[in-house]
């Protein structure tokens, strides 16, 4: 799909954009492809509360949510599609909308996003740069509403905080994301299981994948990157696929001595999404953005076309320039 660009987009304050909420009856909620904690903390924290001010809401994803975030990911409202808003939710890139992208395409009115790297696709956008998830921004956006949060909330809430924070180790935590943290303490969370769920559970046939992605690791500017494959092959022989991989990327950052960890993931004949986890001084937003993707300083990603030798070689220089630079 082509990228659309928005050139009347409006930027919005938090006041503003609780304002808007409460302006609209019916919403649709979007999340992005390949879902993470993130993007569906954000999307249903959002759809309850806006439930709780008499609010007819649905969430759709354009892919099947994974079965581990059943505790708060429910089957949602029906709500008419020629009068409803649309928001996004931690999707910096409608592309990112996947199958999604055909019907909502330069219709959505709303984004509520933190990555530095936002088009500005949507009519409106509120956007905070310094929030370590997009469910930071959707705490402070039911606050500010003055809705009641409930437990199927707060564990929304927390699972976006946690799972996009690595359990609030990454350098993106603030004192504001521990105190929010904190604050979702006060309801039925069980946050132990959660990030049991999140962080400690993974299946036997994503554990026979990691060992063969283990098994193509290279490095690379004397072993200060280092580069995982997963291929089509890979997936077919372990079964292992779609969202199930959403881990994998973690692998490349634990190495010692590494400030460029690329997993490049098969995602068709010859498109490949790469992820990219990047240590001081180097940007993964940066590196990535020549490839046509973005994301955070810390960890970004891209879709690149081509063969895995191809794609691979457009990454290392982007890589090197980094280096260089």
């Amino acid at each position: 799909m082509k990228k659309t660009k928005n050139t009347e987009c409006l930027r919005v304050n938090l006041k503003q954009t609780a304002k808007f909420l409460k302006k609209n009856d019916n919403y649709i909620i979007l999340t992005h492809a390949s879902p993470d904690g993130d993007t569906l903390g954000s999307a249903y924290a959002l759809y309850y509360a806006l439930n709780e001010t008499g609010k007819r809401a649905c969430v759709l994803c354009p892919d099947v949510i994974p079965k581990k975030y059943d505790y708060f990911a429910r089957k949602t409202d029906h709500v008419n599609r020629e009068n409803a808003v649309v928001i996004a939710v931690d999707v910096a890139d409608e592309r990112l909308l996947g199958a999604l992208q055909q019907e909502f395409g330069g219709k959505v009115d709303l984004c509520i996003d933190h990555h530095i790297s936002n088009t500005k696709y949507a009519k409106r956008l509120y956007l905070d740069e310094g929030a370590a998830a997009t469910t930071q921004c959707i705490y402070e956006l039911i606050v500010q509403m003055k809705v009641n949060i409930n437990d199927i909330t707060a564990k929304a809430l927390y699972t976006g905080l946690a799972t996009d924070t690595g359990c609030f180790k990454y350098s993106n935590v603030t004192d504001k994301t521990h105190l929010i943290a904190a604050a979702l303490y006060e309801y039925n969370i069980d946050a132990a299981e959660i990030n049991r769920l999140m962080f400690d559970t993974k299946s036997k046939k994503l554990l026979e994948l990691e060992k063969m992605v283990l098994e193509t690791a290279e490095y690379h500017f004397e072993d200060k990157c280092i580069v995982l494959s997963v291929t089509e092959e890979m997936q077919t022989k372990t079964g292992c696929s779609g969202t199930e991989l959403e881990g994998i990327a973690v692998i490349s950052r634990s190495v010692e001595g590494i400030l460029a960890g690329v997993t490049i993931k098969q995602i068709g004949d010859e498109e490949f999404k790469i992820s990219l986890r990047t240590y001081p001084p180097l940007d993964a937003s940066a590196i990535c953005r020549k490839l046509g993707g973005g994301g955070h300083k810390n960890a970004a990603g891209a879709s690149v076309n081509g063969t895995l030798e191809q794609v691979k070689a457009l990454v290392l220089d982007a890589v090197k320039d980094a280096l260089e630079g």
